[in-house]
């Protein structure tokens, strides 16, 4: 009786080893297997990540903040007070009775005016906006001077109204 009672016990030993030993092999492999996937979905933020910062420098190229030939036409002035400037100028034209007159729209819709909304400063000279009356939209090209006192000369150089389709 005793020596079966040592077979029994060797074989079961035994087959706590094997299942012992097989439980660690998968769960290393099951590790190694996740960390691989983390590396890969790490590598692919990161590239998402770069080609994310490439469109951001192409979008903002034309832009005064990040044209250092323009800048320097501004030499030893705050470029960033001056686009704020530019901003303040045009939005106070926003107020008009009769739109923003730096559209070259007159007020259409049931006498809705247009307004400016959105302004995008591209270098020493010019500038692009975005302007609508809530239901037709287009985008005007402005000419701007900063004068020696400070103040802002704005001139329209085109525009364009996009087609106006209901819903």
């Amino acid at each position: 009786m005793k020596k079966n009672l040592f077979l029994y016990l060797f074989i079961f030993a035994l087959l706590i080893n094997v299942f012992t030993y097989m439980f660690f092999t998968n769960k290393q492999k099951y590790e190694n297997e996740r960390i691989e996937k983390m590396e890969a979905g790490v590598k692919a933020s990161k590239e998402a990540v770069a080609a994310e910062k490439e469109k951001l420098a192409a979008s903002t190229y034309f832009s005064l903040e990040n044209n250092t030939n323009a800048q320097t036409y501004f030499a030893g002035k705050d470029v960033n007070a001056i686009v704020m400037k530019i901003n303040e100028a045009i939005y106070k034209q926003n107020v008009n009775p009769g739109g923003n007159p730096l559209v070259g729209y007159p007020a259409m819709d049931g006498d809705k005016p247009f307004t400016i909304a959105k302004i995008k400063v591209l270098n020493h000279r010019w500038i692009i906006a975005d302007f609508t009356n809530g239901l037709r939209w287009g985008e005007v090209m402005l000419k701007y001077f900063v004068e020696e006192d400070g103040s802002i000369t704005l001139e329209r150089t085109d525009s364009v109204l996009y087609e106006f389709k209901p819903y």
